[in-house]
């Protein structure tokens, strides 16, 4: 058997060898191919002509024959290939065994797992790489100051629990993180994430004094940090209990679609919570489904209020950061370090607010007192969490996505394993430690990771000399921005969002690439925008994973036909050349088969296959009964006549005076009656025997008169299945069943090792279906079914029999 393959790759070649034009030739001879010029056709002219193009054909015969390749080996079916390749069961190993194993060895392990920092710092290069850290961290921290300080108020909290949220979690991750790159502190997704929570459950309005109707600040700022921190104790231990039960994996159902599509939402929330920043006005807090659409008409309604120096503060400061990120893009080469402009304008703005007084003459709302120093612990409170639990499920799983997707990017670059349990573990210790020291949740932010890789960061010592320097504001330098406007930091929050609004033009890309992707994108955007954060993941992950399920219940079945001279089998509706086997269906799905789609499965498979199976099995019965029911009514008629028959011929009349010698002969002659009577009834039943067996069946199609099938042979491609459940197994038999009764014998082919397994132990084995019916490939199960035509139906007392 020859076949030919493509020097570049097997599709290749197989496109080529299917085209409309192609020539059928033998399989011992090499296959020829089409050789044209530039312009697409073959300019031969004159008296040459004819040597040209023997030459030309010699050449192409030359180079398929360099392609070529031959295979020959027997015909296997399952049980034959168990046998030629010695197959047996797989042992599993249980894994839970070692679990209890204790060693010097595993204890080691286990510690190197857990606190990966003992395991690559006593390893540290300090002369080649301490440099890179270094400056890597200072640039960093430049960068974490400003964020924490907006990111922050995001989080409807005071700006100098932002500084601590960018000192202890950034420490923890140090030692407990397996990435080396990313920057854990304040995100924008988790702030807006973290502030629909505390304006919940801490709201403006709970909070009016009796006397003014005026805002007790200090009191909410308080309950806002309880609840903020109680939701990141919270969010800790969800992230650290998953990460110790391995299930890192439960990520995997956040694609790609879905995450981009819920940061871009959350940019949009993000953005919209900022506007009352911009125009310096005050608005009503909400939360849960269509909130940010009343935020929005809210602003719209309140834009006549806007203060003027506040909005004029705003422009100027995001007029000045867009330029300098300008600047640094024109310069990337040439500066050893972008050029701080957050912190830059952070401090010119300070300075200006200070000497000007923007706070006492233009009413511009500034950050105010900022305490010098850490905090003490404080208990997480209990009573917060019930109302808290959903919400610090979804930060939970929403944080280690964003960690763990830019973490393997960077491990993918820099050639190292980012293992994605310890990375739930690692987060979660720095949530969990963190909300005690009255931090709210966080998580890695991209702009931060980027400057950390590009400013020649190696490791996360990077990370802990950020964090010092974040600790060096806080007990000293934290006091000086006290005169800070906030909408200076809505302005920096505003800027930074550029990287996540560019993701609309995912909407372009997705239309041209996967439009399933894009119908995820979009139903994650909008849910998101229209149900709030937390309600909006929900909803995008069920969509998702039924999008799955729906689409392995729509899958694309094809009947195969095989590529001439070759053992390959394609789709007959889009390989032209590809031709069907004369009496035999090949028939394939794209998707494995399970309860979903069994009946789907069947029911395409009957309407392919050109003959309606359930119409001519009805037919079938229904003729057979009406002979059962003639041969019944047949019987009866001729059991009446000879039952009269018999009762005449058996009428007995005895004499007395018979002697027992005429008794003796006479039982001498009755026995040798009924042994030439039995022998006769013998010879009869042998004769009706034979021609019982000359006779044609008359359960057949053919003498039943109804159409037969123009193929004797199925054969199911089951390369697809990757796993098999009792639905599937009843339909198979089904199948088996039903084609069977029209004369039509089923095989399967090309069944992975495991699916095997699992047909074994589902007993779907037996009399009527073995082994031998399953093959190694769908060309072994063509050949012998086209060796093996249809037969004529066997009784069924015999098949019971064998």
């Amino acid at each position: 058997m020859g076949l030919s393959e493509a020097p570049g790759g097997g599709a290749t070649g197989l496109e080529d060898l299917c085209e409309p034009a192609m020539p059928r030739v033998s399989e011992d001879r090499p296959r020829t191919h089409s050789t044209a010029s530039s312009n697409g056709d073959i300019q031969v002219r004159g008296p040459f002509q004819r040597d040209t193009q023997a030459l030309l054909s010699t050449t192409q015969a030359m180079e398929l024959r360099r392609r070529d390749y031959h295979v020959e080996r027997p015909l296997l079916n399952q049980e034959q290939l168990e046998e030629l390749g010695s197959r047996s069961s797989a042992t599993g190993t249980l894994q839970w065994r070692t679990w209890f194993r204790c060693s010097h060895a595993r204890a080691q392990a286990l510690l190197l797992q857990y606190f990966p920092v003992l395991a690559w710092l006593p390893q540290y290069p300090v002369r080649d790489w301490l440099l890179g850290d270094l400056l890597s961290g200072l640039s960093v921290a430049i960068m974490q100051l400003p964020q924490g300080l907006a990111y922050a108020l995001l989080a409807g909290l005071p700006p100098v629990f932002g500084l601590y949220s960018s000192f202890y979690p950034v420490f923890i991750y140090f030692l407990f993180g397996t990435s080396r790159h990313i920057s854990v502190g304040t995100f924008a997704v988790m702030s807006v994430m973290v502030g629909s929570v505390t304006e919940s459950l801490a709201p403006d309005e709970a909070f009016l004094q009796a006397s003014n109707s005026t805002v007790d600040v200090a009191a909410r700022d308080a309950a806002r940090v309880q609840v903020a921190s109680t939701l990141s104790v919270l969010v800790g231990l969800f992230q650290v209990g998953l990460g110790l039960v391995h299930f890192g994996f439960v990520v995997t159902y956040l694609s790609e679609p879905l995450v981009r599509a819920y940061t871009t939402a959350a940019s949009v929330q993000v953005f919209v919570s900022q506007l009352k920043y911009v125009f310096g006005l005050h608005l009503s807090s909400r939360s849960g489904p269509l909130s940010l659409i009343y935020t929005v008409l809210e602003v719209c309604w309140k834009l006549p209020q806007t203060v003027v120096g506040t909005m004029v503060t705003a422009v100027v400061a995001g007029v000045v950061l867009v330029l300098v990120k300008l600047l640094n893009d024109k310069l990337r080469r040439q500066l050893p370090m972008p050029l701080p402009g957050e912190l830059l304008t952070l401090i010119g703005a300070t300075g200006i607010s200070y000497g000007v007084g923007l706070q006492h003459r233009f009413g511009v709302d500034v950050v105010g007192k900022i305490p010098a120093g850490l905090v003490p612990p404080v208990a997480p409170s209990p009573q917060l969490f019930a109302r808290l639990v959903g919400n610090a499920f979804a930060i939970a799983v929403v944080g280690f996505a964003i960690a763990i997707s830019l973490g393997k990017i960077f491990a993918l670059r820099h050639g190292y394993r980012v293992d994605s349990n310890q990375e739930l573990v690692a987060l979660g210790l720095s949530n969990l430690i963190g909300g005690i020291f009255q931090c709210f949740p966080v998580s890695c932010s991209m702009s931060r990771s980027l400057v950390q890789e590009s400013t020649g960061g190696n490791t996360q010592v990077a990370g802990a000399i950020s964090s010092l320097f974040i600790l060096i504001i806080i007990v000293k330098l934290g006091e000086l921005f006290q005169d800070l406007p906030k909408a200076v930091l809505a302005a920096a929050i505003i800027v930074n969002l550029k990287g996540m609004l560019m993701q609309f033009t995912d909407i372009h890309s997705l239309w041209k690439a996967n439009r399933v992707d894009l119908l995820i994108w979009l139903v994650t955007f909008v849910a998101t925008i229209l149900l709030n954060l937390d309600l909006g993941l929900a909803v995008a992950v069920v969509f998702s994973l039924l999008l799955v399920v729906v689409r392995t219940q729509l899958p694309h079945y094809s009947v195969l036909g095989q590529v001439p001279d070759t053992d390959i089998y394609r789709d007959v509706a889009e390989y032209s050349e590809a031709r069907e086997v004369p009496g035999v269906k090949v028939f394939r799905s794209s998707a494995t088969m399970y309860f979903a789609n069994a009946e789907l499965y069947s029911d395409t498979l009957k309407q392919r296959c050109g003959v309606n199976v359930d119409h001519l099995i009805s037919q079938k019965k229904k003729l057979l009964r009406k002979q059962e029911l003639k041969l019944k009514r047949l019987q009866k008629e001729n059991k009446l006549p000879k039952q009269a028959a018999a009762s005449k011929g058996t009428s007995i009349s005895i004499n007395v005076n018979t002697s027992v010698t005429d008794i003796e002969s006479n039982d001498v002659e009755g026995s040798k009656a009924k042994q030439v009577s039995a022998g006769t009834e013998l010879e009869d039943t042998a004769a009706r025997g034979q021609e019982d067996a000359k006779a044609p069946d008359m359960s057949s199609l053919k003498t039943l008169g109804l159409p037969q099938p123009d193929f004797h042979s199925l054969i199911l491609d089951l390369s697809s299945l990757s796993f098999v459940d009792t639905v599937c197994l009843k339909s198979l038999k089904n199948i088996f069943r039903d084609f069977r009764e029209i004369e039509v014998e089923v095989y399967m082919a090309a069944c992975h090792s495991p699916v095997v397994t699992q047909l074994e132990v589902g007993h779907f084995f037996d009399a009527s279906i073995t082994k031998q019916h399953l093959f190694a490939s769908v060309h072994d199960a063509v050949i012998f079914a086209l060796q093996h035509p249809r037969s004529s139906p066997v009784n069924p007392v015999l098949v019971t029999k064998l």
